[in-house]
């Protein structure tokens, strides 16, 4: 099964220096029917304007994952980690018992991100924070894991759930197999147009798929592919 779920209908929220489409419900955005994916609970599309950002805030018990499309996000929290995380790279943190960061845009034009959220295989563990660059002409034409729960995923940022995130790059023209296990739940978002398994996805629509071993994308547009396997 393969459901499109069309960006233009995704809830969301305006606040000027942040534009946000929600995947599932957060916030102040609630719909029942989109409570999460498996244990993929959040899927954010956020525009940050240029000098702007999340002031310092807690967090607890969530995998929180950032894959940055355009700009950069610099990240400061609470055990003293700093760092700055590009366009192409991602950006881990493990709240677990609690943690306080801020994540601002320093840049002098917008930046825009993918937030990711993942339920924990156990909760009150102690934070982490980490982040690494993935160079898309690394995963031109291939699915690369980014982040992982898995010890086989010996090249990702490790989470603490039993998920993945993986990213691919496709050119218009190209197609890309990926294999899954149908007894999971995947997630999937271009930012481009792709077919999945036959099924076209707009620029930044998502893809919510399960009972299918493996799917072919085909890219009707170049477009940058970021799934979630989810448990």
């Amino acid at each position: 099964m393969i459901e499109r779920r069309k960006f233009a209908e995704l809830g969301g929220a305006d606040h000027g220096w942040l534009k946000a489409k929600h995947h599932f419900s957060f916030a102040s955005y609630y719909d029942p029917q989109r409570m999460g994916w498996g244990n993929l609970r959040v899927w954010n599309d956020d525009e940050i304007a240029a000098k702007s950002g999340f002031p310092p805030h807690p967090h607890a018990d969530m995998e929180i994952i950032t894959y940055v499309r355009e700009g950069a996000i610099t990240h400061k929290d609470s055990m003293g980690n700093e760092g700055r995380t590009e366009a192409g790279d991602v950006q881990v943190m493990s709240a677990g018992s609690g943690v306080r960061h801020a994540e601002y845009n320093l840049e002098d034009t917008a930046t825009r991100i993918f937030q990711i959220w993942i339920e924990p295989n156990e909760r009150g563990a102690k934070p982490a924070w980490g982040a690494k660059p993935f160079p898309k002409t690394d995963r031109s034409g291939r699915f690369v894991t980014l982040a992982s729960g898995f010890a086989s995923d010996t090249e990702a940022l490790p989470i603490r759930a039993d998920a993945r995130v993986m990213g691919a790059t496709v050119k218009a023209g190209q197609r890309v197999t990926i294999e899954l296990d149908p007894t999971r739940h995947a997630y999937l978002v271009p930012t481009g147009a792709v077919e999945v398994g036959g099924v076209r996805i707009e620029a930044r629509d998502g893809a919510a798929i399960t009972d299918v071993a493996k799917v072919e994308i085909v890219g009707i547009e170049d477009a940058e592919v970021v799934v979630v396997d989810a448990d």
